[in-house]
């Protein structure tokens, strides 16, 4: 049986303010569209990770850079409303905070995003997320956060990487938890490939272990000396998808550093994400459970 990992779970990377309309069909050039519904929301795949985490019952705390403006605000008080220590966050009077404007159509079940990108992420010596990174239990890095954690030494942290994005010069060598998209796979290493054949490549290029995920198809399993698992797909009311991945993997690490083994974590993660998809927003449907590990 693993065991639970004790600290916090420090989740660096992206953070946004979204806005978001739900429409039956996407606007055409010079029209008026009634919504049905609207919401604000905090966004970004690190920040996302973290409050999926924190209502999975997780010590969590999240690192980025935000400006001093009223998203910024506005994102560091939805954070902290769910417990996430937001003391390594850096408000930089020089940038802006990074915030979309989100459209999503009922008919396709898919979204457009307009967005404002988020300030690059980087730490100074001496600040917060310096003091934080050496004790977490596990550093989960989005797309964004990578640079920031591999820069400032990684060597010996258990690093949890969301790789449904690119990282330019990303290697999953010394990578705990490597979990990317099937897509993603696809591209680095062959589309002929199976999924099993795909994650055998990553751990060969030394990741400990893989979770692919692949929408409504479900997740491949990997772990180092074992064999290729499918995890399937939970069943989902969709109203949107916006922030599923995000979700999926804060309750994924969540689920690790709370001693489940990794196929049982993917299932979690999976219920988890498929749970969330009833909320217009990524956040507000996302459950508050606490996780039992499964008997050995």
């Amino acid at each position: 049986m693993p065991q639970p990992s004790t600290g916090t779970l420090l989740f660096v990377g992206c953070a946004t303010l979204d806005s978001i309309a739900l429409v039956q069909d996407y606007p055409a050039a010079d029209s008026r569209t009634v919504a049905t519904d609207f919401a604000t929301a905090g966004g970004g795949p690190a920040a996302t990770a973290a409050v999926a985490a924190a209502r999975a019952g997780a010590r969590t705390a999240f690192a980025g850079v935000l400006g001093t403006d009223e998203e910024g605000d506005r994102i560091v008080a939805g954070l902290e409303a769910e417990g996430v220590d937001t003391s390594a966050v850096i408000r930089d009077p020089g940038v802006k905070t990074g915030a979309s404007v989100i459209v999503v159509s009922r008919a396709t079940e898919s979204r457009a995003i307009v967005t404002r990108p988020v300030p690059p992420v980087s730490f100074p010596a001496g600040s917060r997320f310096a003091e934080l990174l050496p004790s977490a239990a596990w550093v989960h890095v989005d797309h964004l956060g990578w640079n920031a954690v591999a820069g400032a030494g990684a060597d010996g942290l258990k690093i949890s990487v969301d790789a449904g994005n690119p990282i330019p010069s990303f290697s999953p060598r010394g990578v705990a938890l490597y979990v990317p998209t099937i897509e993603r796979l696809r591209a680095e290493y062959g589309e002929d490939l199976s999924p099993g054949d795909l994650l055998g490549k990553a751990v060969d290029d030394g990741a400990s272990a893989v979770v692919a995920t692949a929408g409504s198809e479900g997740a491949w399993v990997l772990e180092r000396g074992g064999e290729p698992v499918h995890v399937p797909a939970t069943p989902a009311t969709i109203v949107s998808t916006l922030g599923a991945g995000d979700v999926y993997h804060g309750a994924l690490l969540a689920a690790v550093a709370a001693g489940l083994h990794l196929v049982d974590a993917a299932a979690f993660a999976g219920r988890t994400a498929a749970a969330s998809c009833a909320g217009l927003d990524g956040r507000s449907m996302i459950p508050r459970q606490a996780i039992s590990p499964v008997p050995a």
